[in-house]
């Protein structure tokens, strides 16, 4: 069984920077697909950025500020926030593909506030 561990959210005022990070439990390498999501009370949960072996997306709201990359070795998907925003605020999640099976974590609150 496939676990997924989220860390590195936190409380930051805008502009700030925070650095998450998706830990797998079993070997999470470029062939596998691995996006990060967010959701805030209210709203649908939101796909920030999803990374394959070949492509990189991001939703709009987030270009030029938001950077995803992988630690192969460590079997990690970190998403680098920088300038952070209030509409930032959510509970983000990451969510890996295993053949057919999508596995997702149990998310890290991020929260934008001065």
């Amino acid at each position: 069984q496939v676990r997924l561990v989220e860390s590195g959210g936190g409380l930051v005022e805008p502009g700030g920077s925070l650095r998450l990070a998706c830990a797998a439990s079993k070997k999470l390498g470029s062939a596998n697909i691995v996006g990060w999501y967010r959701q805030s009370p209210g709203n649908p949960r939101e796909l920030v950025v999803s990374i394959t072996y070949r492509t990189t997306t991001f939703v709009d709201s987030v270009k030029g500020r938001f950077t995803i990359s992988r630690d192969t070795a460590k079997s990690t998907v970190y998403l680098q926030m920088n300038n952070l925003k209030p509409e930032d605020t959510a509970h983000y999640y990451c969510k890996a593909r295993y053949g057919n099976l999508d596995v997702w974590g149990q998310g890290t609150q991020v929260t934008v506030s001065s």
